[in-house]
């Protein structure tokens, strides 16, 4: 077990910015975080690392104030601190991104960046104009190219995350936590992330940085610490660790490279065939196919169209022109229950949003687009829900209590799995899947490669939608390249580099 920290990048002077020594905290008797040690240094990037349900969110949630620890100590600069709410860390000079967004809807994006701290006449009256000012300055400065005018609910939710990474930054903290901060933003987002932080760091703050995107700690963080089943495992310099090491360390086992050797199959006839599909604003003139067995990767910036492409395919929105037909029948418009009907289903983007009803169990979330066909006499036969359900969850490996649990209940890596079941419960023929690793760890990523790969095995045409361009070259057969709201080209998945693809995107 190593012991050494990395030494980072910036202007550390000897003591550490932050030091936790063996934190804990338990939850009625069961313990999420048993012995959490960390060591950062001002002016570092210092990587936790740990999969779903290691006690990473528990630990932060002490550092921040959220939660109590229940043994163990925390220095900050030095001096042990024991904030007691999140107010009390913001004053220390404290400040976190989550992937859990929370904006006011109502509010325009100067007003909930600064929302607390807004400029005023005579410590009353906003001044809206110098917010304003504020804002747009800041946004600038960080390349963020959002209206600090435009309504906080107006915006999609990569641009909502990068007003809630404006909004840490502008504090102006020492030590900033980022948790998942580029869970919904592109490649190209990212980079001028890492700009900001390098700008940060370099003045002195240190940046605990959580991702399950392990190229990007690589990219950013001078240092790691791994925590597993709520534990520490190993802390040291990234420049002494590999990408298989580090897998190794956070999953607690040898994990298999890639679970797509299928890719010598040609393509025969289409399965899924698109003709010219336009919807103005968004994207225009799309004519693409995807053969049976075939998993079609779509990569582009962010703004390119992709997203808005998959929720018109399934018909949560209504194309202006052009045709979509599955199996040589044409696909409805505007009709996402008759396009599953159809063979098609959609893993979209946001499980918590738009993909799970959080308040329900997960029996109910796994059978929800199914229970039309479950029905006899207008009731649900409840024996064929089991029976449907229980499949579904043991093929996808759902980790759980009962399926009559709360799918809030469940990790992020879970949920997303009971996404995938929910989508399988029709039998689709075409799978449309929007980001669909984004927030999970290494282990559950595999699992749904290798869940995902096995469909294109049996037959199925499936479609990818992702902003991690290592992602889309291990799973897809070929890549289309959107810019601009238009396919720019199709590209083999394999023998073309993560580099290339992000040139011929930008």
């Amino acid at each position: 077990m190593g012991t050494g920290t990395g030494t980072g990048t910036g202007t550390g002077t000897g003591t550490a910015l932050l030091q936790a020594r063996g934190v804990a905290k338990s939850f009625g008797g069961v313990p999420a975080l048993r012995n959490g040690c960390l060591e950062l240094q001002a002016g570092s990037v210092h990587a936790l690392c740990g999969g779903n349900g290691a006690g990473k969110s528990t630990f932060l949630n002490i550092v921040m104030g959220l939660l109590r620890r229940d043994a163990g100590e925390i220095l900050l600069k030095g001096r042990p601190v024991d904030f007691a709410t999140p107010h009390e860390a913001l004053a220390h000079r404290l400040s976190i991104i989550t992937q859990e967004l929370s904006p006011i809807p109502g509010m325009s994006v100067a007003e909930n960046i600064f929302l607390g701290r807004e400029p005023r006449r005579a410590g009353v009256v906003v001044r809206h104009a110098a917010l304003l000012e504020q804002a747009d300055a800041l946004l600038r400065q960080l390349g963020f190219d959002i209206d600090p005018r435009a309504q906080m609910g107006r915006l999609s939710l990569a641009q909502t995350q990068l007003v809630e990474i404006a909004k840490a930054l502008s504090r102006q903290s020492e030590l900033i936590i980022m948790d998942e901060p580029t869970s919904a933003i592109g490649e190209s987002e990212t980079a001028i992330l890492f700009d900001a932080i390098r700008r940060v760091t370099a003045q002195g703050a240190g940046i605990l940085y959580v991702s399950h995107r392990l190229t990007e700690i690589f990219t950013i963080a001078d240092s790691y610490t791994v925590f597993r089943d709520g534990g520490f495992v190993q802390t040291g310099a990234l420049a002494d660790i590999d990408r298989r090491q580090l897998v190794k360390l956070i999953v607690g086992r040898e994990v298999r490279a890639a679970a797509s050797e299928r890719r010598a199959a040609a393509p025969g006839e289409p399965l899924l065939s698109v003709q010219g599909l336009t919807r103005r604003g968004e994207f225009e003139d799309i004519s693409l196919d995807v053969a049976p067995g075939e998993v079609l990767g779509i990569y582009g910036l962010m703004g390119s169209g992709r997203s808005e492409f998959l929720n018109c395919l399934y018909g949560l929105t209504r194309a202006d022109q052009g045709q979509a037909s599955l199996g040589g029948l044409p696909l409805p418009r505007g009709n996402p229950a008759a396009s599953i009907k159809a063979g098609l289903a959609l893993v979209t983007e946001d499980r918590k949003a738009t993909g799970l009803v959080m308040s329900s169990s997960v029996r109910f979330n796994t059978s929800l687009p199914a229970l039309p066909g479950l029905q006899r006499a207008g009731v649900v036969d409840g024996a064929a829900e089991r029976v449907l359900v229980g499949g579904l969850l043991q093929r996808l490996r759902v980790k759980l209590a009962s399926p009559a649990m709360p799918v809030s209940g469940l990790s992020g890596g879970n949920q997303q799995k009971v996404v995938l079941a929910r989508c399988m419960a029709t039998n689709p023929v075409c799978l449309l899947c929007d980001e669909p690793t984004r927030g999970i760890d290494e282990g559950a990523k595999r699992e749904v490669y290798a869940f995902l790969a096995s469909l294109a095995a049996q037959g199925h045409a499936v479609v990818v939608v992702s902003s991690e361009a290592p992602e889309l070259l291990e799973l897809s057969d070929r890549i289309a390249i959107f810019r601009k709201g238009r396919l720019d080209r199709v590209v083999a998945g394999h023998g073309i580099t993560q580099e290339a693809l992000m040139h011929l995107a930008s």
